[in-house]
């Protein structure tokens, strides 16, 4: 049977808030538009705007607000409290632009989505490594045994001035011990540690009652401040050369590659070898 691939981020985000178990790890997420790009912004600082269907982060951007939104309808300001001057920085690749107000912000967007469907989403004030913004990516599998394994994980860090992580986009790759000395203290590490790998299997085993075909996801996930983790969104055709290139211990993609044998990703061995 063929592994059923689903491009679509909202669709795969609609699923999961369906479940009380994943849930709670999901930022807010909505369509695209004006109006909610103005309701995030007035409860949040950071947003990250992406194309509903995409790869390698292609398309992706985040706007920074700076300074405090006006008081709401029949709400009077303090005051005492200083009137802040209200600006939003929109960043993509390694661009920044400034505007003074919601709606050239948001012309400026549209020149970049050109019409597509595009979702905004709750930012995350994550942990750093090195000054630098990191997330992970946690490996999830169907066994031969025909249930859910997270098999690895590994850590992404962006690029000077790059808003987004991926390897393809000049992120590189780090160990999850490495990101986590200097933010998570030796008993904390394996408590979250072992959540992720629980949280791997629990968003498959959701993502699998809508999509029954499925056989490998592959969860962005960010760690805030407090230590939560966040799914930013799920990829169901995962790289796993990373756990390969990067990984000492051969043994854990020795897990991955047969895995990916047994439902179809990659040809068996006699095959590669050109041999019967």
């Amino acid at each position: 049977m063929a592994i059923q691939r689903v491009a679509s981020k909202w669709a795969k985000t609609q699923v999961l808030l369906q479940n009380q178990q994943v849930s709670p790890y999901i930022p807010l997420t909505q369509k695209y538009t004006r109006a909610t790009l103005g309701n995030m912004l007035e409860n949040t600082t950071l947003v990250y705007i992406k194309p509903d269907r995409g790869t390698y982060g292609n398309g992706v951007m985040n706007v920074q607000r700076h300074g405090e939104p006006a008081a709401p309808a029949g709400e009077q300001p303090v005051e005492s409290s200083p009137r802040t001057v209200v600006e939003y920085t929109l960043r993509y690749g390694t661009r920044s632009e400034t505007y003074a107000n919601l709606d050239a912000l948001h012309l400026a967007i549209l020149r970049h989505t050109r019409g597509k469907f595009y979702i905004i989403q709750q930012g995350i004030v994550t942990l750093k490594y090195e000054e630098r913004q990191f997330d992970l990516r946690i490996l999830t599998q169907k066994t031969p045994y025909r249930h859910w394994e997270t098999t690895g994980i590994i850590g992404r860090v962006a690029a000077k001035n790059m808003i987004i992580t991926n390897y393809h986009g000049g992120g590189s790759v780090r160990l999850l011990n490495e990101l986590l000395e200097g933010n998570v203290s030796p008993e904390e590490a394996p408590l979250l540690e072992r959540k992720l790998y629980e949280l791997g299997v629990a968003t498959a085993q959701q993502l699998q009652t809508k999509f029954p075909g499925i056989k490998e996801i592959g969860l962005d996930v960010a760690i805030d401040e407090q230590l939560n983790p966040w799914i930013l969104e799920v990829n169901t055709l995962p790289a796993i050369f990373p756990f390969k290139k990067f990984f000492k211990d051969k043994s854990i993609y020795r897990r991955i590659e047969r895995y990916a044998i047994n439902y179809g990703r990659l040809p068996g061995r006699s095959k590669r070898r050109g041999s019967y």
